[in-house]
């Protein structure tokens, strides 16, 4: 009976946090609500305040996979137990937060304590299992927010924690029992975290040198698994669009350009190896008479095995330069556990040979500017933006195909991680997508050019380069690793801190033996 009571008392939290993760996912494109995310946090601490350690553990679960189910519903286009399953994985880093959360919000710093706690969840997510999955961070949010700007100056760990902060500032306010003195600081600090960011200007300006682009989104014969299997109409699409481009430089209508981007699997048949799709590439290149990078599936290294590139293609000297992805996606490109799933699981065989990841940054000298190539999901990877700016990438290349995922809000939050990236690094990013959305960013996060989904799009623009470092690249991951350790120990000295407590609770053990007998032991 007092169990059932007990879970009478705990419904109410869990519903409030299952309400504040709904708000959360609805914060993110496509929805774009930015400023839930001030309600979301306060709501899920508020759930969260005054219960015991497996009362957290539910309700923070209860938040996270309502979070990403709400978030990431695109995934069902694989399947939707695959959605469910992912779901089900990343709110248990939440649950494991709010285990611990119960603990923090009684220490005396607990408003700096927990956003480090975030972001330590955040960190974890993008991390584990098979190399994480950073796509359900805070900051990802703000790409046409405000706060979105102090990227440029704490990167994306440190925006994260920013909007935590903010969020939990909101609840000390609310907090019942937060004495006035401190509600007045809260409310102070975020009224100037929120307007003093609306006074950041983001410079558009690059070293004093620019570079002429192209991008090419040729588009696909169908949408969601349904483009399988017909990779040289891909790929003849995209030629004919260049060839339509040159006739446009020809004429004069648009200027010829350094260098033309084709998107990732713009060829799925490895063009080392079969004559058509080589001749395709080489028709695209010696008409336009500039390197194309072109996105390409290739075979090996090893038997069964392939790897997703860019190859730079040059009209006088054919392939050279090949960066090929290093975050492939789990049960996506590759199959983890392949040989022990397969023979249970047989969808996975669709994806066919196991992607292997590449070695290096994708740094790309072409004809005296040097271009950072980024493929797909793994922009949202903060080693990936990091190596190829420390690389010296004056601008910026997204190769992508979100051709499964169009129309599910997926390719919105791609294209919305991609703004943060530009405010954070202070360089443009040039977007090449199979079937969209493809486009032109700005290094203050602003748009120049955005494609629609599922048409041809051309698009040729003149970009800033920039060889400077915002502060945000400046200090790489640093920002993550001192606020997650910082997360770290606001936990331990939680744990500690209860230890004690509960030590100085527990009664004296009773005594034993005679009156005299107890008279003899020593005070």
């Amino acid at each position: 009976m007092d169990r059932l009571k007990a879970l009478g008392r705990l419904l109410p939290r869990v519903a409030a946090a299952v309400a504040a993760g709904a708000m959360l996912g609805f914060a993110f494109q496509p929805h774009d609500l930015p400023w839930l995310t001030i309600v979301a946090v306060p709501l899920f601490l508020a759930a969260l305040h005054g219960i015991s350690m497996k009362a957290g553990f539910l309700v923070g679960a209860g938040f996270g996979i309502t979070y990403y189910a709400v978030l990431v519903p695109w995934l069902s286009v694989i399947g939707g137990d695959a959605a469910i399953a992912l779901a089900v994985l990343e709110g248990l880093f939440y649950a494991v937060f709010g285990l611990f959360a119960t603990q923090v919000l009684k220490l005396r710093l607990w408003p700096l304590w927990i956003p480090c706690l975030w972001v330590a969840t955040e960190f974890a997510t993008a991390s584990v299992p098979f190399g994480g999955f950073p796509w359900g961070r805070l900051a990802w949010a703000f790409s046409d927010g405000s706060l979105g700007k102090l990227a440029a100056y704490v990167g994306i760990p440190g925006l994260s924690f920013v909007v935590a902060f903010v969020g939990v500032l909101v609840y000390a306010v609310l907090r019942r029992g937060t004495a006035l003195r401190m509600r007045a600081v809260a409310l102070v600090a975020g009224l100037a975290i929120v307007f003093g960011s609306a006074l950041i200007h983001l410079s558009l300006a690059g070293d004093g040198k620019s570079v002429t682009t192209a991008m090419v989104q040729g588009n696909v014969p169908g949408k969601g698994l349904e483009f399988l299997g017909r990779a040289r109409t891909v790929t003849r699409n995209h030629l004919q669009a260049t060839l339509d481009l040159q006739k446009e430089i020809q004429a004069g209508t648009v200027k010829k350009p350094d260098l033309v981007i084709w998107p990732e699997n713009s060829t799925d048949i490895d063009p080392y190896k079969d004559d058509e799709t080589r001749a395709d590439i080489e028709e695209a290149v010696k008409a336009v008479d500039v390197p194309i990078l072109v996105g390409a599936v290739t075979e090996g290294p090893g038997p069964n095995e392939r790897q997703t590139a860019g190859i730079v293609w040059d009209p006088a000297t054919g392939p050279g330069q090949r960066y090929a992805k290093r975050h492939p996606v789990p049960f996506g490109e590759y199959i983890p556990f392949r040989n022990q799933l397969l023979p249970y699981i047989h969808r996975l065989e669709m994806i066919g040979a196991q992607t292997v990841p590449g070695v290096g940054p994708g740094v790309m000298p072409i004809r005296g500017v040097t271009y950072g190539d980024v493929i797909c999901f793994e922009l949202a990877y903060d080693n990936v933006i990091q190596d190829v700016v420390k690389g010296g990438a004056q601008v910026l290349i997204v190769q992508t195909n979100n051709a499964t995922y169009g129309g599910t809000g997926q390719p919105e939050q791609q294209f919305a991680i991609t703004r943060m990236r530009a405010i954070e690094t202070g360089r443009t990013i040039l977007i090449a997508s199979t079937s969209g959305i493809s486009g032109v960013i700005r290094p203050d996060g602003s748009v120049e050019h955005k494609s629609a989904q599922f048409t041809r799009d051309v698009y040729v623009a003149n970009v800033p380069l920039k060889d400077g470092h915002t502060l945000a690249t400046t200090l790489g991951g640093w920002p993550q690793w001192v606020l997650t350790a910082l997360g770290l120990l606001g936990l331990v000295v939680a744990m500690v801190e209860r230890r004690r407590t509960r030590g100085d609770k527990t009664p004296p053990p009773p005594a034993t033996g005679s009156t005299k007998e107890r008279e003899k032991v020593p005070a």
